[in-house]
């Protein structure tokens, strides 16, 4: 016979979730493991259905492992909330078995938890294609802009095997010049030879701006050096190989920025996020992809709390009014809103004048930085709401004299 109410708590894995449900008073009705496989999530879903007029579910991840399950949930009608893992973790304590850890306890306490806490969890939300793309391409790209940090970073410390001189010399991370000369030229009896005028021509067909400036700088650092270094013939080799693979990554994170930007550009909030100082396309594709759809923002508040630029109370006894930054929010979301207020900071004369106001209060730059992210949140919330593009004040005309 089915009772009124039920909760069953997930806790998510890649090939395998476990499934507990719980009753009213917290006894355990269901217990079991299932797979990560459509058929098998469906039926435990209508199995579950028959022992309740109603079931809350309740997940403790919302990554691509969860996406099949909240999916097939979706389809089903049912509405999940999430209870993140550090709160498992912090709750399971008080539950039997100390603080041994299983995913069928874990199950246990999210499905309890959410009993317990009800309303006061987030409700998750499926996303659309256009979203879920942005997520995976954008997380795509930072591991490729990763990738190419530690290739550039293992570049240089092949280099100082090579030659010292030209290490130092060589702006690896900012000028592209520099990686297209070492793909090509990596010993300095090589560089030597070719001399200034060869290395520009070879710069210049291939696209360097600076193509002089950097052959000068690289013929000179070679000339300090005449010695040949131990093993000069091995390390100049896996300096070209790295150089390659440096220009290789940037040629996928350019295909990638364009994927990024045509998908970013058939979201209907994609002129209005962009609209606003400092938030291009990258910045905005992010903003999606950490908010998923924005209509479900609440408020400005809400918004701002979500970023971490909200500041909550820390009170205890005779202290009070302290202040400091939450623990749970989102880092991708604070990310975008910095960055956005530090590139606005410098571009756009409104927030530049914030900024300095608040250096003049004695802020340091960071937080000065993060008073104007908190204090761009509401104007974002405010174009996402009335779907309108940010526009500058208009300039106040003082009245001619008659």
């Amino acid at each position: 016979m089915a009772t009124d109410r039920l909760w069953a708590g997930v806790d998510v894995g890649k090939e395998q979730h476990w499934v507990c449900v719980v009753d009213g008073s917290g006894a355990v009705v269901l217990s079991r493991k299932l797979s990560n496989d459509e058929d098998p999530i469906r039926a435990l879903v209508a199995e579950i259905d028959a022992l309740a007029d109603q079931v809350c579910w309740t997940v403790d991840l919302s990554t691509v492992y969860a996406a099949l399950l909240l999916t097939v949930l979706a389809d089903a009608g049912k509405t999940v909330r999430y209870l993140a893992g550090r709160a498992v973790w912090q709750a399971s304590g008080t539950y039997r078995g100390g603080e041994a850890k299983t995913d069928a306890k874990d199950a246990r306490v999210i499905a309890d938890q959410s009993r317990m806490r009800g309303q006061d969890l987030p409700v998750l939300h499926p996303d659309d294609d256009l979203i879920a793309e942005l997520r995976m391409l954008t997380a795509h790209r930072a591991d490729l802009v990763a990738d190419r940090t530690r290739t550039i970073n293992r570049l240089h410390q092949q280099l100082v095997a090579l030659c010292p001189a030209l290490e130092r010399v060589a702006q690896l991370r900012s000028d592209r010049g520099w990686v297209v000369l070492l793909a090509r030229y990596q010993r300095p009896k090589a560089i030597r030879q070719s001399g200034v005028s060869r290395l520009s021509r070879m710069l210049t067909d291939a696209g360097v701006r600076n193509a002089a400036m950097i052959a000068s700088a690289a013929v000179a650092a070679a000339k300090t050096q005449m010695v040949r270094l131990p093993g000069e013939g091995v390390a100049a080799g896996l300096v070209a190989d790295l150089a390659k693979e440096v220009i290789a990554l940037d040629e996928r994170i350019k295909t990638t920025d364009a994927d990024i930007e045509d998908r970013f550009r058939r979201h209907p909030l994609a002129e209005v996020i962009t609209s606003m100082p400092g938030m291009g396309f990258r910045l905005g594709a992010e903003f999606l992809a950490a908010v998923g759809d924005p209509a479900l923002i609440g408020s400005a508040d809400q918004l701002a709390a979500w970023a971490g630029l909200a500041p909550v109370s820390r009170d205890s006894g005779k202290r009070t009014g302290r202040l400091h930054t939450p623990h749970r929010y989102s880092r991708r979301l604070r990310r975008v809103m910095y960055m956005s207020a530090l590139t606005a900071a410098r571009c756009d004369p409104d927030s530049r004048a914030y900024y300095q106001r608040k250096r003049q209060q004695g802020k340091r730059p960071i937080p000065a930085t993060i008073c104007l992210a908190r204090r761009r949140t509401n104007v974002l919330y405010a174009l996402i709401r009335d779907n309108r593009s940010w526009q500058p004040e208009s300039p106040q005309i003082a009245p001619t004299a008659a």
